[in-house]
């Protein structure tokens, strides 16, 4: 179960855009990560390799934490809202909902629930 320190350790992480590292060590080694109904990418490695896939596909990503965060037993939601920018210019504002289940101190599934129409850039 999550403590709140540990929590705020994680969003502390995302905020200051360290995504990788934050990754490296806030999930479990078997952990699963899902975009609303996409497959499930499974294991610490495949989590790692996505997020620097995805990263290297902008010049710049920031990542605010909108709160509360809700906490409930091993499950928590955090309400995100990241801004992506790419070499050109072009942004892309994403507002998500990321729904975790930990197992100690670690997540070990994660869903991502937003709107794609919101990837389109502005």
């Amino acid at each position: 179960m999550p403590t709140g320190d540990r929590i705020e350790a994680l969003i502390a992480r995302v905020e200051n855009g360290e995504f990788v590292a934050a990754i490296e060590e806030f999930y479990t080694d078997d952990a699963t990560m899902q975009e609303n109904l996409a497959a499930l990418r499974a294991g610490l490695p495949a989590l790692v390799a996505n997020e620097k896939r995805v990263l290297a596909a902008f010049e710049k990503t920031r990542a605010r934490c909108v709160r509360p965060v809700f906490v409930q037993g091993d499950q928590a939601v955090i309400h995100w809202l990241f801004e992506f920018t790419a070499a050109d210019g072009k942004a892309v504002r994403l507002e998500e909902l990321a729904h975790q289940r930990w197992r100690g101190d670690r997540i070990a599934e994660e869903r991502f629930f937003y709107d794609p129409v919101q990837l389109q850039p502005q």
